[in-house]
Order: structure tokens, then sequence, then C-alpha cells
């Protein structure tokens, strides 16, 4: 079921929540929208929230926010569960702003995101907006803030400033290794029919993300965190399974593919983060493989762990020798000694 979208003038931005039992969570996330529109600076945004068949009341609490906010949210349900992706997808062929903003429904957007968003788009109007975030505990400590939580970069190059796009957002994006769709704001005409999320599939942002990006003619590095990302135990990272490190091991492959014959193909800086990024698709999925020793039969692992390798290979632009002397030449010794380790797992 949906809620079809008023007969107005179309709004410069889509806010794209997807809703899937996250009953004790959604209100904040909304609310934190919400009160950025209603202080005048969301004039011309529109909220769509999709609920994929939640079963803890998740559905109620968006039927109870809209109620409580007429005319400011766009209600749309599947009629069978089909994930993350499947929302998403959804929502991009419903939304109908210039600039799509994915945020997922157990975090919020930082006081002042829509503001600082409009300010860009409305002097610069680049394609691609990139923005910096928050980790959200529930119970910060000393060690977290030491950590840099209160604002993690997103992007590698410059900032605060219009860049063309291409090789130089693909190889600053792929070097913080910050591929979450939550954290890039892009135009709506970037995700062209053959540009969606892989349903049934995990890391669909990193699979998914670089493909729209590299449609980019122009783009913007916001240096300030315009997003809270909550930290959670029910994280795709804190619930590493061997499939799950199978999706992330192949999620940079449509890229590899997509860049075949382009000029961007040749760029060093581009072609040495990716096979970054790569490398460590490949630690962290062998890390996976590794640990499923015993509970997993051998045959299988060995399986699983000549295709992480034959994943890296096909999607790498550097091959293992070509990494690992890179490595060597700018001294990261303790990354080449991780990435040369993984790689020989399970090796016949």
């Amino acid at each position: 079921m949906t809620v079809p979208a008023p007969a107005t003038a179309p709004p410069w931005l889509s806010v794209l929540v997807p809703v899937y039992n996250v009953r004790d969570y959604l209100v904040e996330c909304v609310q934190s929208v919400l009160s950025q529109i209603a202080d005048g600076a969301g004039e011309g945004v529109e909220v769509l929230l999709l609920d994929d068949c939640s079963t803890d009341g998740s559905a109620a609490v968006m039927d109870d926010l809209a109620a409580r906010h007429p005319g400011r949210l766009r209600l749309l349900r599947h009629e069978r569960n089909a994930g993350l992706s499947a929302a998403r997808n959804t929502m991009i062929g419903a939304a109908r702003g210039d600039y799509l903003w994915f945020l997922d429904s157990d975090d919020k957007l930082l006081p002042g995101a829509i503001a600082g968003l409009r300010d860009v788009v409305r002097r610069h109007g680049p394609d691609a907006v990139l923005c910096d975030f928050a980790v959200w505990r529930e119970r910060p400590r000393l060690k977290h803030r030491l950590r840099g939580e209160g604002h993690r970069r997103t992007f590698a190059g410059p900032h605060a400033t219009l860049r063309p796009g291409g090789a130089e957002l693909l190889a600053g994006l792929l070097a913080t290794g910050e591929l979450h769709a939550w954290s890039k704001i892009t135009r709506r005409a970037l995700w062209t029919e053959q540009v969606r999320f892989p349903v049934g599939r995990y890391f669909e942002d990193m699979a998914t993300m670089p493909l729209a990006l590299l449609q980019a003619r122009s783009y913007w590095h916001a240096p300030q965190p315009w997003v809270a990302y909550r930290q959670r135990g029910g994280s795709i990272l804190a619930t590493m399974t061997l499939p799950k490190a199978l999706d992330q091991s192949a999620a940079l492959r449509p890229l590899a593919q997509a860049l075949q014959g382009r000029p961007e193909a040749r760029h060093p800086a581009l072609r040495l983060a990716l096979a970054q990024q790569c490398a460590r698709n490949l630690v962290g999925a062998m890390r996976v493989v590794e640990r499923a020793a015993g509970t997993v039969p051998d045959a299988a692992l060995d399986e699983a762990a000549a295709r992480v390798r034959s994943d890296f290979a096909a999607a790498s632009p550097l091959d293992a020798r070509a990494l690992a002397a890179a490595y060597a030449r700018r001294g990261w010794w303790l990354r080449r000694l991780k990435f040369l380790r993984a790689h020989a797992l399970r090796h016949p």
C-alpha cells in the first residue's frame, strides 16, 4: 500500500527511511528529520517511510507519526518482506526529489544537516554531496572519544569545494572505506535503471554506492557530521557469518566491471584505493573463514577461501604481489603482513 504523493511542485530533497522492526528507534529517527523541516530549513523536503512487513509494531508507529504530522510523511508498505535493498529500490522509484538521502531508521540526522545540505545545493548544485558522521552509542566511554567517534570522516580528499567527479571522487571514497549510503546525498538522476541495490545480498551499500557515484559529474564533501550512526549489537559487522563474508568479498566486483575501458581505471590513486578496499574485504572475509574452522566442513572452508581469493583477483586492479609491493614502498608493514597472511589462508 502506498500513500500517493501530493499534487504539488516536486521537492528538492527526498529523505528515504526503510522500516523493519525498529519500533524502539523510529520516532527519534523521524523526529530528527521533521524538526529540521519544521524550523523552515526543510521547505521542499519529502520524507518517505517504507514498512517492509515489520512484526514488532513498527507499522503502527509509522501510522501514529503520520497522524501527528499530517502532510509531512509519505507511507509505503511492502506486501511481503523483501529486505533492505528491495525497500530502498522501491523508495527510489517512488521518490520525487531532485536529491535522495537514504537514512537508516535506527540512525538520526544531526541538527543543521538539512540546512547545510540546502546551502550547498543552492550555491553549487553538485551531483553528489558527501558528509561525515558521528558514532552514536548509548553509553560512550573515554576510549570511544579517543578513537574520534564524535567525528568520522568519510572522504580522503578536498573538502568544502566543488570538484569534478570521476577518479578523484572514487579514490577518496574508497580510501576511507566508508561506503555506506546514508553519508552520500545524490541526485536522483544518478540512479538509472541499472543502478539499484542488490536484493538478498549483504554489503549492499559497498556494491552500489560506487556505481551511483561513478555517474556523478561533480561532488562536494561537507566536513561536518550530519548523521548520527547508532552502534548496536545486531549490525551486520557484529554478526558476521560465512554467507555475509562471501557477500563482502564479492561486493566490489560490479565496480571493477563498470570501470573496464573507462579512463578512471588508469588513475593511480584510484587503482591503489580500490586494491586496498579489496584487500580489506579479503582480510575481513578470511577472518570469518578462519573462525568457522571446526564448525564448517573443511571442504566448504577451502571452497570459501578460494572464492574470496577469486573475488580479490577479479575486483582489484593490483594483484597480490603488486599490492604487497605497494604496501612495502609506503612502509605499511603491518597492513602488508595482514594481507599476505589472509591471502595465503587455506591455500593449496
